[in-house]
């Protein structure tokens, strides 16, 4: 049986490669997943809002269909590498919308460069690893249980050489301070319109943390999702959560 293929590209961008796919028309909309996701995670989303957006949808660096890792993964690369993306398909400003991982490297997109992110949507982002985190991200690779190491196989069709990069990074995330080190005063030159959502019981990222981006980034607002955690939105609150989304991202 032959297998089927992706229906995106793959390009170089920024010294790797990089898979993403192009979804739909109107106006661009870049769509980020988590880390230790891919672009297939939007599958469902991508055939909601084809019709009103332009859907950006890349594998981040290490993930999916792009490059196996070389070094761990660094969020800050990742945004470099989708804004290079953005150059590549000469869109000058969208909007965004990233979960955990994907929330932190348009985090970085916004701040590098302002006037490029015009509003995005952060679903469980950070502005740096707490100490709770940084357990947690220890314990990760051996704490791992095999239906979601069979998950990520699917995800991943570099298979355990992939998948062993990734659970590496996230033994380097434990030991990083300079990758997520957003201040109040750069959270500040932040332009971009911003929806904050976090659940009230995460264990990653105490819910103070959003506060905390929110009373920093000059237009933003926050969402505390209850008796929730990481990644809050995903399940049952998912139809919610795109509504909501959709309304703010179209303004």
């Amino acid at each position: 049986m032959t297998p089927v293929q992706p229906p995106g590209r793959i390009e170089t961008l920024n010294g790797t490669d990089i898979y993403f796919e192009v979804h739909g028309i109107g106006e661009p909309l870049l769509l980020l997943h988590g880390f230790s996701g891919s672009s297939q995670d939007w599958t469902a989303t991508i055939t909601e809002w084809r019709t009103e957006f332009q859907l950006i949808v890349p594998d981040l660096r290490g993930h999916g269909h792009s490059r196996i890792l070389s070094k761990p993964f660094r969020h800050q690369d990742a945004a470099v590498d989708i804004l290079a993306l953005l150059d590549h398909l000469k869109i000058t400003a969208c909007k965004g919308l990233g979960i955990s991982g994907g929330g932190n490297v348009l985090l970085h997109m916004a701040a590098m460069q302002p006037e490029r992110i015009k509003a995005m949507v952060l679903v469980s982002a950070t502005p740096y690893f707490p100490a709770q985190a940084r357990l947690i991200m220890r314990q990760y690779r051996n704490n791992l249980p095999a239906e979601q190491r069979e998950i990520l196989r699917r995800r991943h069709p570099g298979g355990d050489a992939q998948i062993e990069a990734l659970l590496a990074s996230t033994d380097a995330f434990a030991d990083s301070y300079d990758d997520m080190s957003f201040t109040p005063p750069h959270l500040a030159t932040i332009r971009a319109r911003t929806l904050i959502v976090q659940g009230d019981r995460d264990p990653l990222y105490l819910v103070e943390l959003s506060v905390e981006m929110a009373k920093a980034i000059p237009q933003s607002s926050l969402w505390i999702v209850p008796n929730s955690g990481h990644g809050p939105v995903i399940g049952e609150r998912w139809p919610e959560f795109l509504k909501t989304a959709a309304a703010f991202l179209r303004d």
